[in-house]
């Protein structure tokens, strides 16, 4: 798969390193070459001086053909105009932006722009962003076997409700993260596309429900 990173400092660098590393194909744009020296010299990628919401710059980068596009420069406007004409001048569906600005993150929630703040920020969020078939288990009680799993809801879960889920996959959701906020779990709260939703499994039964999330629902599932 290929993936485009706007920025060359010490996360895009890590980012691009970790993603070459996994063979994956990389371009990093950033508008100081200096900056690409962050990069060692033996990684395979592309290195494309200019804008990352320069359309000539993010075409060189091939992001006509890149399954992510990750924005971390050091400024907030930046990220989230590069991230806005991504997604909707090229139609990439995978686009985080790094925000510094509380407010301003939650803003670009709602414009369906997936943001990772400087608080909780690191290379490995992102990537679990950006890379598909990615669970992140933020809880394990080895005595019952217990797990509680953090996923990004496929846009095709839109409008089921979350008992359907939960009834489906022996799962039960704790609470969804939309937009910034935090809504706890009921039986008539339905997902939305780009939520997060938080849910306790069985370990032995969650490599399905955290598949079934990323994928379409099933038949029987659409019709409940």
């Amino acid at each position: 798969m290929h993936f485009v990173i706007m920025g060359a400092g010490r996360v895009g660098a890590s980012l691009a390193v970790q993603l070459d590393s996994m063979g994956h194909s990389v371009a990093v744009i950033d508008q100081d070459a200096d900056a690409f020296r962050r990069l060692p010299s033996d990684f395979g990628g592309r290195r494309v001086t200019g804008l990352g919401f320069d359309r000539d710059s993010l075409r060189q980068a091939g992001i006509e053909d890149a399954y992510a596009f990750a924005a971390v420069s050091n400024g907030d406007n930046s990220n989230v105009i590069a991230a806005r004409v991504v997604r909707e001048t090229f139609g990439v569906k995978r686009v985080v932006a790094r925000i510094y600005d509380p407010k301003r993150a939650k803003v670009y929630q709602r414009l369906g722009i997936p943001t990772v703040g400087t608080v909780r920020y690191t290379s490995t969020e992102m990537l679990r962003r950006m890379l598909p078939n990615v669970t992140d288990v933020v809880y394990a009680d080895d005595n019952s076997q217990l797990q509680i799993v953090h996923e990004v809801v496929s846009e095709e879960w839109a409008g089921k409700k979350l008992k359907t889920f939960e009834d489906e996959y022996r799962t039960r959701v704790v609470y969804v993260r939309r937009q910034g906020q935090t809504l706890l779990a009921n039986d008539a709260l339905a997902f939305v596309e780009n939520d997060e939703v938080f849910f306790a499994v069985a370990k032995e039964d969650r490599v399905l429900a955290v598949k079934a999330l990323q994928r379409p629902p099933l038949p029987e599932e659409v019709n409940k």
